[in-house]
């Protein structure tokens, strides 16, 4: 099998049944990714939710300006480029995701197609008056899913803080229950049939490095206490 197939495949398996053993741009509703994955391309880089300096102490101005504006603003770059002649060019974003994976010789589309929908998702599951704990559906979703909200964070930051190398933290929902998944590099899980993301955390070093270098779990635990977009994560399970 080529390299390229398998990884993608395994990465997907991944995707699928991880659960970890120890268990498109915002409208009012502030929703980003559903309008990105609309767009046709050329695709444009979604306004961020927020100013750049809106999730300090937590994530520098330094850092989301790097992030946003150098890799995210990259991402649909070169998706474009890589389109231009292509059959493919138009697609919405999501359709474009599902074609491209686990096909070789769409590993860069699928990549920069990968990136490029789940920042906008990122910058969405962030708030910076997020934190805290969900409530009404989402909660109770939670408590029956994980066994209360400790557990679930316990869970999502065991997920985010072991996934090896680059990659993101997931919420998804899987039919009536919620799980935490974690996928490698660009891997997403918005083409994965019957999976539905609630919302995620970038654990690429490149999302916290300017602000804490290799201490990924003090990042992750920050995020998860203090910034955490608990009402987009409830309109995406309600949706």
């Amino acid at each position: 099998m080529d390299p390229h197939v398998a990884a993608r495949t395994l990465s997907r398996r991944r995707l699928l049944t991880c659960g970890l053993a120890v268990a498109g741009t915002l409208a009012a509703a502030r929703i980003v990714a559903p309008s990105v994955a609309r767009a046709a391309a050329p695709y444009e880089l979604p306004k961020l939710p927020y100013e750049e300096n809106a999730l300090e102490p937590v994530i520098s101005a330094r850092t989301l300006s790097f992030h946003y504006d150098k890799h995210h603003a990259a991402y649909a770059a070169n998706l474009n480029k890589l389109l231009e002649g292509s059959d493919l060019a138009g697609l919405p974003l999501v359709e474009l995701i599902k074609v491209s994976a686990d096909n070789s010789a769409r590993l860069a589309i699928f990549n920069n197609a990968g990136q490029f929908w789940n920042h906008g998702f990122y910058w969405n599951s962030l708030d910076p008056k997020g934190g805290g704990q969900p409530k009404g559906a989402l909660a109770d979703k939670i408590d029956a899913s994980f066994g209360g909200f400790e557990k679930f964070k316990i869970e999502l930051a065991a997920a985010a803080n072991g996934q090896f190398g680059s990659g993101w933290a997931w919420l998804v929902a899987v039919g009536d229950r919620l799980a935490v998944r974690r996928t490698a590099n660009a891997d997403t899980p918005v083409y994965v049939q019957g999976v539905k993301p609630l919302l995620t955390i970038d654990v690429w070093e490149h999302a916290y490095y300017l602000d804490y270098q290799n201490r990924r779990a003090e990042y992750v635990s920050a995020v998860i206490d203090k910034l955490l977009n608990w009402e987009f994560a409830a309109k995406n399970l309600a949706a």
